[in-house]
């Protein structure tokens, strides 16, 4: 009855509608499941932590939000538990220093996706460095954290059913090293690399599992603290602040005059409206991407399944979020603007299930089955209506 009244609602309102330092505590994704293993609750600012062969190793927000993808990823399978997750840490640190790498000399197309460098080892992509040719993926896949993640841990119910195998396909990995553990994944040249790393996976872990912002970084394995759950979804715009455009679907792009995909649903809403956060999430992407100018993507963890949301078109200079920062359902993350392929102010909204790089599905029945709240706050008052589409 609930989403009855909610669908009805919204057919009315819209009908042409941490740690370390420097860091902060925050609240992590939304979550309706039981970790198997530890769960980030917070991602610092930055974090420094030596390696066993001495090197210092510093970490900026940006990586330790992948290692915080990483975390998550792993407390949502059977059988990774802490030390799967340390193996993990490990690797891509190893691999990648936990940056996201498109390699644009093997796969010029890995450029169009989110990343944070450009690296060139053979075909080699991302967090875990995994090869096309080898079989780990896609190009768009392995643009992603969350897949690359739940490939390197593998399993029954890794993407690549073992082949490559992942962490939990190598026969008694908790019983290895764990350098060797993740050599075994990994097949590296150099399989002697991954053992350094294990005090600096140590202290990230303890960095971004506990939920304390005066707590201090520590190497020493101590029980995670329980992840905050919130399963509220709420509209991206105050209540009564847009206007449906256009929906989810095939039409024609009234810029380019061709039919093309409308991969979202466009909301008119004056500039500097603020944009909220649609659920409790982390900011994998912020800033300028082809065709939706200003974009912000959040990831989050709904209804017992990964998800991403997109918000395009946002004003310039309002971005109030940044990369790996951690968000509340309705926090507002930007402002309406017109940037990028459009034709007037509104808001581009999109969802995709499993992660950005995944196809996109209709959002307002999934904002209807989430029982997404109207939100209201106070609109600019001084700016005109908007009435763009993209």
């Amino acid at each position: 009855m609930r989403k009855l009244l909610l669908l009805l609602a919204v057919l009315v309102l819209l009908p042409g509608p941490v740690l370390v330092a420097a860091g902060t505590a925050v609240v992590t994704s939304a979550t309706s499941h039981a970790a198997c293993g530890p769960t980030a609750v917070g991602v610092p600012d930055a974090l420094t932590a030596t390696a066993a062969d001495g090197v210092t190793v510093h970490l900026d927000r940006v990586q330790l939000a992948h290692a915080a993808t990483i975390v998550n990823v792993g407390a949502r399978i059977d059988g990774v538990g802490r030390d799967g997750v340390l193996v993990a840490l490990m690797a891509a640190l190893t691999e990648s220093r936990l940056r996201m790498l498109a390699n644009t000399g093997a796969y010029p197309s890995s450029a169009r996706f989110p990343h944070d460098g450009d690296a060139s080892d053979h075909d080699s992509l991302g967090l875990f460095q995994m090869r096309p040719a080898a079989g780990w993926g896609s190009v768009a896949e392995l643009m992603d954290p969350q897949y690359q993640a739940r490939a390197f841990f593998g399993g029954p119910d890794g993407p690549n059913s073992g082949s490559p195998r992942g962490l939990l396909d190598v026969p008694g990995w908790q019983d290895l090293p764990k350098g060797a553990a993740a050599q075994a994944v990994e097949v590296s040249a150099f399989p002697d690399r991954y053992a350094a790393y294990e005090p600096v996976a140590r202290a990230i872990l303890a960095a971004i599992t506990r939920s304390g912002a005066d707590t201090p970084a520590s190497t020493t394995d101590e029980p995670a603290a329980p992840a905050s759950a919130a399963a509220r979804v709420v509209f991206p715009l105050p209540d009564g602040a847009g206007k449906r455009l256009s929906g989810f679907g095939y039409r024609i792009h009234p810029i380019f005059r061709t039919t093309r995909l409308h991969e979202g649903t466009d909301y008119a809403a004056p500039p500097g409206t603020p944009v909220l956060a649609v659920a409790d999430g982390v900011v994998s992407f912020a800033g300028p991407y082809t065709g939706a100018g200003n974009m912000i993507v959040l990831d989050h963890h709904v209804d017992g399944q990964d998800v991403s949301t997109a918000y395009f078109h946002l004003l310039d200079g309002s971005f109030l979020v940044t990369d790996g920062d951690q968000v509340r359902a309705g926090q507002q993350i930007a402002g309406v603007g017109s940037t990028g392929d459009s034709t007037g102010p509104h808001l581009h909204l999109e969802v995709h299930p499993g992660g950005f790089t995944r196809p996109a599905i209709d959002p307002e029945p999934w904002l209807v089955d989430q029982a997404a709240e109207p939100l209201t706050e106070a609109r600019p008052a001084t700016c005109p209506a908007g009435g763009g589409q993209s």
